[in-house]
């Protein structure tokens, strides 16, 4: 496809925001507040959830049909669940004009990058990302101009990606305040996987624990582990799902270090305990 098919960067006419929660609520208002496009219209099942978000001034239109959205847009980004992109991007390629671009918000890469490479007309694009932004807290209503403000964006081009495709997606993603690194989408799930995945199922399983009688006596420690554990359950199930290989690596890894500890506290070794802990110590104050 020519060049000069696709948009410029930073002059969108349509901005197309499939899925009108926390993350996709953010990012349409991230969009107003730096002016990257004239109008930006809503997808989603519940209208009246995009109505609301209207009268809230994040969305100028609002649709439940993802092909007239796509038939208008210049820019789609999808910020659904990750089981949902894949279907979601297909059905609105069928309807995109000919240099629309796609992006997601999704957490999980490989799948859906390998599952759109090559199912897509030649010339609408679709180039994956991972803004690294969130929250445990649910719906537009706790939508934050500056969620994305100096935070990584992963971008994971697939090997027919368009460099111009990639390059435009990228500068989007920067232009709502975001560092941009590029990598692969295997890549980025085996690394997401250790630094979330595995994380948030840790937390998950932490807070499963605790039983109702002793709820009284649990401060900022428990609360702090666990908070992420508040996240929508359906989404991180599909998130598990959609990296299994590399979520069930990094739980082999967590699994040698929690026995490595337990093994410690069962002979009483205080100094591989203390060392173990040290070493924990000075990786978490690395993240200050």
């Amino acid at each position: 496809m020519p060049q000069s098919s696709l948009k410029s960067p930073g002059h969108f006419d349509t901005i197309c925001i499939v899925g009108v929660g926390l993350i996709g609520g953010s990012l349409a208002a991230a969009v107003k507040q730096r002016q990257l496009a004239a109008r930006i219209i809503g997808v989603g099942r519940n209208l009246p959830r995009l109505q609301s978000a209207q009268q809230a001034g994040l969305i100028d239109d609002c649709l439940v049909d993802l092909s007239a959205a796509a038939a208008e847009s210049d820019l789609i980004v999808f910020c659904t669940p990750v089981d949902k992109i894949v279907t979601g991007v297909r059905e609105a390629a069928a309807h995109c004009r000919p240099g629309t671009l796609m992006t997601d918000g999704g957490s999980t890469k490989g799948a859906i990058c390998a599952a759109v490479s090559g199912s897509l007309p030649a010339d609408v694009h679709f180039v994956g990302a991972h803004p690294l932004a969130g929250s445990e807290k649910q719906g537009f209503e706790h939508a934050n101009a500056d969620l994305y403000q100096d935070r990584i964006c992963v971008v994971t081009p697939h090997n027919d990606s368009d460099p111009t495709a990639v390059s435009q997606v990228s500068a989007f993603w920067r232009q709502v305040g975001m560092t941009v690194i590029e990598m692969s989408p295997e890549e980025h799930d085996n690394i997401l996987a250790e630094t979330s995945h595995v994380p948030h199922l840790v937390a998950s399983a932490l807070a499963a624990t605790l039983r109702d009688e002793t709820r009284p006596l649990t401060s900022s420690g428990f609360r702090d582990t666990t908070r992420i554990a508040a996240g929508d359950e359906h989404l991180w199930a599909a998130i598990f799902q959609g990296n299994k290989t590399a979520m069930l690596a990094g739980l082999d890894q967590f699994e040698t270090q929690l026995r490595e500890l337990r093994g410690a506290i069962e002979r009483d070794d205080t100094e591989t305990l203390v060392q173990s802990l040290r070493a924990a110590r000075v990786k978490r104050e690395t993240l200050e």
